[in-house]
C-alpha cells in the first residue's frame, strides 16, 4: 500500500465522528468554505468563542491558488492554534465537489479528513459507479466520503454564479438505492437550496420557494440514522449586496435560506451544512468600501483586519442557528 498523510497526524477529526455525534444530539456541523487567511481565521475565533465543532473546507481549484500542501499546514496551524488557546474542539478538512476520482485522490493522499466526490451531472448507474470507486480508495485510509444525488440550481464550484443548472430534487428512493451500493459515509440531497449567487430575484424568476422537509424525511425513514449533508445555504444578506454595489460593484439583489428554515433542520438527519457564499460577500463588500474610502491605502491589513471582526460574526451567527455552540 502506498504511503499517504495520514489526517489525524495533523490534527484533524474523523468526518465520520463528527455526524454521528450531531446525529445522535440533535445539531448540525457548520462546513466552511475559506479561500483567504482571514477567513481562515475569523472560522478559528469563532470556534474558540461558541466551542463548536467545524469542518474546514476547500474546492479542487483552489489547489492552484494555494497548492495542496499549503492548505494542510494552514488547516494544521489552525488547529494547532485552538490547541495551545485550550479549545479542543474537533475539526476537519473536507475537499468540497472534488470532480474526479484523482481530485479525491489528491486529498486523500496529502492528509484530508474527508472528500466529496460530486458525481450528480451523471446517470444514477454512473453516479454510483464513480462514487463507489472513491470510497474504496479513500476507505482504506479512514477517510470519509459524502456523495451527491439529486442537482442544485444554481452554481456549483463557482465563484460568481454564471453556470445555468436545472433545479432536480433528490428522490428518496435513488437516495437509498445509492447509499447502499457506494457505501458512502453521508450524502449531499437537492431539496430547495441554491449554489453560489444564483439566489437571486431577478434570476430567470427563481425566488427561494422553502425546504423539501418531506424529502428528507423519507431518506430518513428508509435509511435510519444516515447523516444527510445540504449545500447552498448561505444567508446573503442584503445589507453586504448594498454595500459592494455602492462601492462601484455590480451585484443583483438576492434571496438567501432563511435562518428559520435551517434552524427546523437540527431535528432532522441533517448533519452538515456548507457555508461559502456568506463568506465571499461580505469580504468583497468590505474590500470595496475600505479601498473607495482610503484610495492612498497600500497597506491590506487595514480591510483584512476588518474582515476577520466581520467575519467572526457570521460564522458565530450559524453556529446559533446550527445549534452546534457549546457542542465542541
Amino acid at each position: 500500500m502506498k504511503t499517504v498523510n495520514y489526517y489525524r497526524n495533523y490534527g484533524f477529526s474523523d468526518l465520520k465522528e463528527l455526524l454521528n455525534n450531531a446525529y445522535s444530539k440533535n445539531y448540525i456541523v457548520p462546513s466552511f468554505n475559506f479561500i483567504t487567511m482571514e477567513q481562515l481565521n475569523a472560522i478559528g475565533d469563532a470556534i474558540m468563542e461558541k466551542r463548536s465543532p467545524a469542518i474546514l473546507m476547500v474546492a479542487p481549484k483552489h489547489y492552484e491558488q494555494f497548492e495542496i500542501q499549503m492548505i494542510v499546514r494552514m488547516a494544521q496551524a489552525m488547529i494547532e492554534r485552538l490547541r495551545v488557546a485550550g479549545c479542543s474542539c474537533p475539526v476537519g478538512l473536507h475537499l468540497d465537489h472534488g470532480n474526479t476520482f484523482e481530485e479525491c485522490r489528491k486529498a486523500v493522499d496529502y492528509g484530508f479528513s474527508s472528500v466529496m466526490i460530486d458525481g450528480s451531472g451523471l446517470s444514477l448507474e454512473e453516479n454510483i459507479a464513480l462514487t463507489r470507486s472513491v470510497v474504496e480508495y479513500a476507505h482504506q485510509f479512514d477517510v470519509a466520503v459524502e456523495g451527491e444525488v439529486g442537482a442544485l440550481s444554481g452554481a456549483e464550484d463557482s465563484d460568481e454564479g454564471t453556470k445555468e443548472e436545472t433545479l432536480l430534487y433528490t428522490d428518496p428512493g435513488e437516495a437509498e438505492k445509492f447509499i447502499r451500493e457506494t457505501s458512502v459515509d453521508c450524502l449531499a440531497v437537492s431539496v430547495g437550496t441554491m449554489h453560489g449567487l444564483n439566489k437571486t430575484t431577478q434570476h430567470n424568476g427563481k425566488t427561494f420557494q422553502g425546504l423539501r422537509y418531506d424529502i428528507l424525511d423519507t431518506i430518513k425513514s428508509r435509511v435510519p440514522e444516515f447523516p444527510l449533508v445540504l449545500h447552498g445555504c448561505s444567508s446573503l444578506p442584503e445589507k453586504y449586496v448594498k454595500m459592494i454595489n455602492k462601492y462601484y460593484g455590480k451585484v443583483e439583489s438576492m434571496v438567501g435560506v432563511p435562518d428559520e428554515c435551517l434552524e427546523k433542520l437540527a431535528d432532522s438527519a441533517v448533519c452538515k451544512i456548507n457555508i461559502a457564499s456568506d463568506g465571499w460577500i461580505p469580504s468583497t463588500a468590505i474590500t470595496r468600501k475600505v479601498l473607495a474610502e482610503h484610495p492612498e491605502l497600500i497597506d491590506s491589513r487595514l480591510y483584512r483586519k476588518e474582515i476577520r471582526e466581520e467575519l467572526k460574526k457570521i460564522y458565530m451567527h450559524k453556529m446559533d442557528i446550527f445549534a452546534s455552540a457549546g457542542k465542541g
